[in-house]
């Protein structure tokens, strides 16, 4: 009686465990398959308009200025463009201020140069032919008037002087001469000077390329001090003062 109990118990449970099986493995799929829900139209709108506003901000971002010192030198050689590539508009006023202050000492210099070079070379001139028509003889000479002679260097008289009583005079001639000679000097130094403010336009151009990102903001302070020393067996107390530079 036992054996046929026993033999239906056994089929019951072989029967059940595929069955519990089966349940299991459909409840562990339906676990694997639970469907995402897609996001919410306004949701998908909201999240789509904000990436995009991230990537137009980082469009919009640029990066710091940085010169470059070549480029800048480059610019520099047209008076007051490595400046403005620089962007130190300031200094603009200093530079052409500078060229055109220095340009304009030339032509004024050189000017007067010229005006006195001609003066000295018609006196001299004016000389030379007074003193060729007195060594003719007295029947071939001519008479010799004011109006015979350059007004270059008459120009230079005050008013109501009389020229023939300047155009031989050794004193007057030199003093001519030495104005000559002066106006060239100062022409040359001008041109000297307008080549160096355009040489530092340059190399300021290319110095603050060079420099436009140096931290120039250190904690700098200067700290005074008295200092007392005590006197021991080998020296005397001394008394003075420390500077200490912080920096």
């Amino acid at each position: 009686m036992k054996t046929p109990i026993l033999l239906l118990l056994m089929l019951l449970m072989a029967f059940s465990v595929p069955g519990y099986a089966q349940t299991e493995r459909r409840i562990a799929q339906q676990a694997d398959t639970v469907a995402v829900e897609p996001a919410d139209s306004t949701v998908a709108a909201a999240l789509h308009s904000a990436d995009s506003a991230a990537v137009a901000d980082l469009k919009k971002i640029k990066p710091a200025f940085k010169p470059n010192p070549t480029k800048a030198v480059l610019l520099a050689l047209i008076p007051g463009m490595g400046q403005i590539y620089n962007q130190k508009y300031w200094k603009l006023p200093i530079v052409y201020g500078g060229l055109m202050g220095c340009m304009y000492a030339v032509t004024w210099n050189n000017r007067n140069l010229k005006e006195y070079t001609t003066a000295y070379r018609d006196i001299m001139n004016d000389s030379q032919m007074i003193t060729n028509n007195n060594r003719l003889p007295e029947g071939e000479r001519k008479e010799i008037t004011a109006a015979d002679l350059s007004t270059s260097w008459q120009d230079l008289l005050s008013a109501g002087s009389d020229p023939m009583e300047y155009v031989q005079d050794s004193q007057f001639q030199e003093r001519i001469k030495t104005r000559k000679d002066s106006f060239r000097r100062f022409r040359d130094m001008s041109i000297l000077i307008t080549v160096g403010v355009y040489a530092l336009s340059i190399i300021d151009a290319y110095v603050d390329a060079q420099l436009f990102d140096f931290d120039i903001t250190p904690d700098l302070s200067m700290r005074v001090e008295p200092v007392v020393s005590p006197q021991t067996s080998t020296s005397s107390a001394l008394y003075g003062v420390n500077c200490s530079l912080r920096f």
